[in-house]
Formats: structure tokens, C-alpha cells, sequence
């Protein structure tokens, strides 16, 4: 007899539909709340889960904040809440929640799921958008989301 166990990150987008001005870039956009944890796995069925941390990802310019702990499990049992600036911290370049040793994985379980690694650029030179925010390292002239010109950092 044999058993199938293991310990896996997982990420969850939660059903939030929450709009406001950006602290990073000051545009208007939506909150994307999103989960990451880690699961006990039986037979590939969750058991368990803990290390749940949340974090917020604007739709206008991709920042990335850490949500505090009591607004995202507010947001995870359903209660209608507001998000305040002050629940929310900015995630440091490579941190961990996007993968930027390269791996994809962030510490914390992040699996990226679309998320830029703005840590794993490999040394090459950072363009940012001055009008949007946007940052890439690619070699654009022009900005990707709004059209207006890079400028490098």
C-alpha cells in the first residue's frame, strides 16, 4: 500500500470589486486581491492550508502591495470592507512574491500567474513609463500600455 502526500503553494484570486487612485502611479484603477498559501495535499485532494498572505495588484500599472492580514481575511470570508491606503504595504522588488531568483516561485509560494518579476531583469537597463508607470526592460521606444515615450532609469 502506497499513499500520495505532499506540501504545495497554491495562489487564488478573490472575488473583490473594489476601484481607487493608485498610491504608485495616482491613476484610477481596480484592485486585484489575490491569496498565496500553502496546502497539505492527500491524493491530490487540499487538506490543509496556512501561510496565507494577501496581496493587492492595481490594474492600472501592475504595482504590487501587501494587503494586511485582517482586511484579506475580511475579503475571504465575504464581509464587504473598503481597502484604506494604510492597509496597504509596497512590495520591494524581488521580495519573493514573483519568483526572482528565476524560479518563477517566490518564497512565499507565489507562483507569478501573469505577474511581471520586476527583480529578475538580469542587470538590464529599466525603462519607465513617465506618463503610466509601466517598467520594462525590453527596448521600447514608446510605452506598451499608453503610448507615450520611455525613458530610462
Amino acid at each position: 500500500m502506497f499513499f500520495i502526500g505532499g506540501i504545495m503553494p497554491g495562489t487564488k484570486q478573490l472575488d473583490f470589486g473594489q476601484t481607487g487612485i493608485c498610491p504608485r502611479c495616482g491613476s484610477y484603477g481596480r484592485y486585484q486581491v489575490y491569496m498565496t498559501y500553502l496546502c497539505f495535499t492527500f491524493f491530490f485532494i487540499p487538506l490543509f492550508r496556512w501561510n496565507r498572505k494577501f496581496y493587492v495588484k492595481m490594474s492600472c500599472c501592475g504595482a504590487v502591495y501587501a494587503l494586511s492580514r485582517e482586511a484579506g481575511m475580511a475579503i475571504l470570508q465575504g464581509r464587504d470592507i473598503e481597502i484604506e491606503e494604510s492597509d496597504l504595504t509596497p512590495v520591494p522588488d524581488g521580495s519573493g512574491w514573483g519568483g526572482a531568483d528565476g524560479s518563477g516561485q517566490g518564497r512565499d509560494g507565489w507562483q507569478g500567474n501573469g505577474w511581471s518579476d520586476p527583480g529578475g531583469r538580469g542587470g538590464r537597463p529599466v525603462r519607465r513609463c513617465p506618463s503610466c508607470g509601466y517598467e520594462t526592460s525590453e527596448d521600447f521606444t514608446y510605452c506598451p500600455k499608453c503610448g507615450t515615450r520611455m525613458e530610462r532609469e
